[in-house]
């Protein structure tokens, strides 16, 4: 799609896909503010489309809504080089999450592994006996 300066709410929906009611709920939250037309049409800045794009790419990378408005609103109160240092704060806490998993399905895969282990052992001596 080629780059303009105003994007009604299908469009976004198509290029992100997405469904408009999912931009229609962010709208509902206060993180995205449309402007209207005299017809009430939803019309999206490029600011907007922006701000929507980092919405996707925080719930991708396992943000909150709430975290996300904070790095949104971030921006606007204290400018770039705060909004980069929350959002770093924020990234560091969801890494040391994602890693604390990591090693809780590491120990499950070896819990799992040993039962699988168990499991075929007995059934071994249960088919010899059966024998």
């Amino acid at each position: 799609m080629k780059k303009k300066d105003r994007y009604t709410i299908s469009e976004l929906a198509k290029e992100f896909e997405i469904s408009t009611r999912t931009i229609r709920y962010y709208e509902e939250i206060g993180l995205l503010s449309p402007d209207r037309t005299a017809g009430n049409q939803r019309i999206f800045t490029k600011k907007d489309r922006a701000k929507l794009k980092l919405i996707l790419r925080g719930k991708r990378l396992g943000f909150s809504l709430d975290e996300i408005r904070e790095m949104i609103e971030m921006y606007d109160v204290a400018g770039e080089p705060e909004q980069i240092r929350l959002t770093l704060k924020y990234g560091e806490k969801k890494l040391r999450e994602i890693e604390e998993k990591i090693r809780e399905l590491e120990l499950l895969k070896e819990d799992i592994l040993n039962l699988r282990e168990i499991l075929i052992n007995r059934l071994k001596e249960i088919e010899k006996d059966n024998s």
